[in-house]
């Protein structure tokens, strides 16, 4: 009887240190597994209160830095309840300063993002922007396999440009919100669409052509049809339904499902006809008819006839060389399966 609750006690004892093994290195490898969970790469860098100098002791050295900042958002973000015993001014993204303030010349004591690589400054910005819907997927985009960070497009500090302060620091770009002037950039450094096509020149030259969305002119902007923080789909499009997701929501006349689809639509979507940005062609097609581009995939029709042979598909007439005359609903149709009128 003894040795069997011996046994018993032995086993518990047992169990009891797996456990505390176990929890433990679980917590290792999650602070490993999330760098912005480290020291170095936190947006809190310390839980302990004393190390913190606060922002007015940064601001006898950094003035103009501080003068920018304050404007911000990241500035206001203690007035804030749920933010209040977390936000710490500069020291929410720099460390906590004492020994900074102590001995400037020590190299290490503030954590600098001048020399970081542009995927460990994002890590940082992710510590408290990751799990908004816009910012999710920034890991699995365009933007951070090319290395481009945060602090390529925004400024933690503020921009100079005060048409360009922000109302918001988590949404960039909105379909429904047009666009007397920008104050709902996140602290851009540049207004929307000089900020991307600072990168982008090629993209620029196809918005001077003749049939172009208005985004020169200022009627669009880029990230109406592309979520510059990752995404799912090519080119970073908004939204993870479909090719043509994008497009249609403000061209929703041609949103299906329509009981006939146009394969070419539903499997490759707009593109498959139009480009996104500009054309020489209009509608911007791709090739500068109808006819063309319809015969790209249609070749069959154009089977030598006699030039006075009864056929609709007679390409020699030149009554018959404009398809959407007859095949109007070349989008999809919901009562005839040749997409006819």
């Amino acid at each position: 009887m003894a040795s069997t609750r011996t046994v018993k006690l032995v086993l518990l004892a047992a169990t009891l240190l797996l456990c505390v093994v176990w929890i433990f290195s679980t917590a290792a490898s999650t602070a490993d597994a999330n760098p912005a969970s480290s020291s170095e790469g936190t947006a809190f860098a310390s839980p302990t209160p004393d190390n913190y100098v606060g922002a007015e002791t940064c601001k006898a050295c950094h003035e103009d830095q501080f003068k920018a900042f304050s404007k911000t958002k990241h500035a206001k973000l203690p007035e804030i309840a749920s933010w209040k015993d977390k936000a710490k001014g500069c020291e929410s993204c720099h460390g906590p300063g004492s020994k900074h303030v102590e001995d400037p010349t020590v190299k290490g004591s503030i954590i600098s993002f001048l020399r970081k690589p542009s995927k460990e400054i994002a890590e940082t910005c992710l510590a408290c922007h990751a799990g908004k819907e816009t910012h999710n997927n920034f890991r699995r985009g365009e933007h951070w396999r090319n290395n481009i960070g945060c602090t390529d497009c925004h400024s933690a500090h503020g921009p100079d440009q005060p048409k360009l302060r922000p109302d918001s620091i988590t949404f960039v770009g909105s379909a429904s919100s047009q666009r007397a002037n920008q104050t709902d950039t996140a602290q851009l450094k540049q207004g929307e669409p000089q900020l991307c096509m600072s990168c982008h020149s090629e993209t620029k030259a196809q918005f001077t052509k003749p049939f172009h969305h208005k985004v020169l002119e200022g009627t669009m902007r880029c990230s109406d049809c592309h979520n510059p923080h990752g995404g799912f789909e090519s080119k970073q499009a908004k939204l993870a339904v479909g090719a043509d997701a994008a497009c249609v929501r403000c061209h929703t006349n041609k949103q299906g499902p329509f009981v006939y689809e146009h394969a070419p639509i539903k499997v490759e979507g707009c593109a498959a006809c139009h480009t996104p940005h500009g054309s020489a062609n209009p509608k911007m097609l791709k090739r500068s008819s109808v006819r063309q581009l319809c015969l790209e995939c249609h070749s069959s029709i154009t089977e030598q006839l006699a030039p006075d042979a009864p056929s609709f598909h007679n390409q020699s007439n030149v009554r018959y060389q404009n398809c959407t005359v007859c095949h109007a609903a070349i989008h999809g149709s919901n009562s005839h399966k040749d997409f006819f009128r």
